[in-house]
């Protein structure tokens, strides 16, 4: 079987993208999460702090420590990372089983309470980051490695993460925002020939069919 560049066949026999690696964790992120839409405000916000937890680490280590993260930020839900003070970044500090770094603690919660307030504003945080789908002209004609190897950055993304910031959000530049985008299914990366790539296809277009639906 001769496979495009940018693709592996794991000892399971299932194609993937290259960045998958062997490890059983990361392989059913790829397979079953990583691109999929998510309309969910705390999934939304749980990625958006991850991202800023995974600076300068992997995100293989921030994924085997993610339960643990959501045990330590209330399952992420909004209002209640918002009312965290002094003393839960204290007890956060040491919490070994997150990453211990003051600067992303306290980010995390600084954008619990810009969550808050966008919230407030725009009605949902789901609405808002889906109003920076890219359109087509923005995106790549075939989704090859020679194209993905060119988005650490899009114009979307930096879009993105200028007006987040704009709201007070920290640490969502623009290659954290893409990393969101790609993660939370705004953009389908997954490389043609991957079979991951159909499935995020069809969860694509079944969720644009809803909300104009809707």
């Amino acid at each position: 079987m001769n496979l495009a560049e940018g693709l592996r066949k794991h000892d399971d026999g299932v194609v993937r993208c290259f960045w998958a690696t062997d490890d059983a964790l990361y392989r059913r992120y790829h397979d079953e999460e990583w691109g999929i839409p998510v309309r969910s405000d705390t999934r939304l916000f749980e990625k958006l702090c991850l991202e800023g937890f995974q600076s300068g680490l992997s995100w293989l280590t921030i994924l085997r420590k993610r339960e643990s993260f959501r045990a330590a930020f209330s399952g992420f839900a909004i209002e209640h990372v918002a009312e965290f003070g002094p003393a839960d970044v204290e007890r956060l500090l040491t919490d070994s089983g997150i990453v211990r770094h003051r600067g992303k603690i306290e980010a995390a919660i600084n954008n619990a309470r810009a969550a808050r307030e966008l919230v407030q504003k725009e009605g949902s945080l789901a609405d808002y980051v889906w109003r920076f789908l890219p359109p087509e002209s923005e995106r790549p004609r075939t989704m090859d490695y020679a194209a993905l190897r060119t988005l650490g950055t899009t114009a979307a993304s930096n879009r993105l993460s200028r007006d987040l910031k704009q709201r007070g959000f920290r640490f969502v530049g623009p290659t954290t925002a893409y990393a969101f985008m790609q993660a939370m299914g705004l953009v389908n990366d997954h490389i043609v020939g991957c079979p991951a790539r159909a499935t995020v296809d069809a969860a694509q277009r079944a969720l644009h069919h809803r909300v104009v639906a809707v």
